[in-house]
């Protein structure tokens, strides 16, 4: 039973974007290691931007910082 587990910052993902994830990824277990798609399990988890850290500051400071 394949557990995929994928973490993002919560800002703008929709829901088709994360069901294509969802579909690609399982896709691909499939493909390429044979997994059987309905044993697959991936879950997605949003992450606030105040919550994940990078270059010692948060996410959200770091955007501010450097935008674009």
């Amino acid at each position: 039973m394949p557990f995929v587990s994928v973490r993002i910052t919560r800002d703008g993902v929709t829901r088709e974007q994360k069901a294509q994830v969802i579909a690609e990824i399982t896709d691909t277990l499939q493909r390429v290691l044979g997994k059987r798609p309905d044993l697959t399990h991936i879950v997605i988890e949003e992450v606030d931007t105040d919550n994940w850290g990078y270059k010692g500051i948060t996410t959200t400071e770091y955007r501010q910082r450097n935008p674009g």
